[in-house]
């Protein structure tokens, strides 16, 4: 389950450094090395671990993802890229800063509410994976193939989805050996 867990951890960190950085670089800030953006992704991912170790309310979720958001900002703005031109000045001073601040609270909003959904779209997501792969795999088959590997049904034989509808049906009332008859 650790394996889940951290592959979960690190499609999350990649995903929510890269969109923290086009969120960064559109709000103003300047581009960064390829360096420096994957040296971010390390520590995001282990917080996104140790975070989906058991269910956390969407209040810690928020703290560490604005924290997380604080230290990518801080972190972008060091290895940022120098501008091409050295006179080129931006616009800066309240409403630049502004800007940047409301950005990254938006995408601290965003890596919340994805680190709180994150199981629900992962096991959507490789459902969809498997349902798409075995699409292909049928697809690829020859018509003739197609109708010699699904085996001729019996009437006397019970479907297997009839039986998983059966198994899950829950009887009201006491436990057999202990009821009156």
């Amino acid at each position: 389950m650790h394996v889940l867990r951290l592959l979960r951890a690190a499609v999350f960190a990649v995903a929510c450094v890269t969109a923290s950085l086009a969120m960064h670089v559109l709000a103003g800030g300047s581009p960064v090395e390829p360096e420096t953006l994957s040296w971010a992704i390390p520590p995001v991912a282990a917080g996104a671990f140790l975070l989906a170790r058991r269910r956390c309310g969407f209040g810690v979720l928020m703290g560490a993802s604005f924290a997380a958001q604080y230290g990518l900002h801080l972190w972008f703005s060091a290895g940022a890229v120098p501008p091409p031109l050295q006179g080129h000045q931006h616009a800066g001073g309240l409403s630049a800063g502004l800007f940047m601040l409301l950005v990254h609270v938006g995408m601290a909003l965003l890596s919340a509410y994805w680190l709180e959904r994150g199981e629900s779209g992962l096991a959507l997501l490789l459902w969809l994976l498997v349902a798409s792969f075995l699409t292909v795999l049928l697809w690829r088959l020859p018509a003739s193939a197609r109708r010699a590997a699904v085996p001729a049904r019996r009437h006397d034989r019970v479907p297997l989805v009839t039986r998983l509808l059966a198994a899950a049906v829950s009887r009201r009332g006491p436990p057999v050996p202990f009821s009156v008859s």
